[in-house]
């Protein structure tokens, strides 16, 4: 099949992109290639400029052949597709349960005051968009902010100025806890049991 269709206001995937979809689609026998609806929205958001947009669901629709409503269905269900234009940098902070018990209220503060604007906003300069997101998955490191595919834990209201100033100034700050020397999702002070084995393998489980 000719997957490389264009719909009528031009959006196509780029020649890698179209690539790496072929290799999605061939996972799927043919009556089941709609299966493939999550993960081709995903990359074609990350080529628009981080967003879905109805013509990139149109465009969907069309190489999977099937109904628009149903790609469209897809992309508002789930909290991982953007419906409008986004910054360059897009900060994610959990908001739910553990996070707001562990003081995800204060990483929000920090965001907002940092960013000057609110949930669901984009700064005048088009560089940041903050974003509430359901459960990171990450609740033992809370509180979280999801940012280019990385998590950073651990967070309170110093530590998210300090995250947020280094994108400013053109880094990349370092994932993982940023208040703790926790290593990874480990508890925090140490290991409590198989002290001997830790011991033996530099201090990893």
């Amino acid at each position: 099949m000719n997957i490389s269709v264009r719909n009528a206001e031009g959006f196509a995937f780029t020649p890698e992109n179209l690539k790496w979809a072929e290799t999605q689609l061939a996972k799927y026998p043919e009556s089941r290639k709609q299966s493939a609806v999550m993960p081709l929205l995903q990359k074609a958001q990350e080529q628009n400029n981080g967003w879905v947009s109805v013509p990139v669901m149109e465009y969907i629709a069309d190489m999977l052949e099937m109904p628009y409503i149903r790609v469209n269905e897809v992309a508002t269900f789930y909290t991982m597709y953007n419906l409008k234009p986004v910054g360059k940098h897009v900060i994610e902070v959990c908001t739910t349960t553990p996070c707001w018990l562990r003081g995800s209220d204060n990483v929000v503060s920090a965001c907002k005051q940092e960013l000057g604007i609110g949930f669901g906003e984009t700064t005048e300069d088009g560089e940041f968009t903050l974003l509430e997101v359901e459960c990171a998955g990450a609740c033992v490191n809370a509180p979280v902010i999801a940012y280019k595919e990385e998590y950073y834990e651990d967070l309170d209201d110093q530590s998210t100025r300090k995250f947020i100033q280094a994108i400013k100034s053109g880094e990349v700050p370092v994932p993982g806890p940023q208040t703790t020397d926790r290593h990874k999702s480990a508890p925090q002070g140490g290991p409590t049991t198989l002290k001997e084995f830790c011991a033996t393998q530099g201090g990893k489980v």
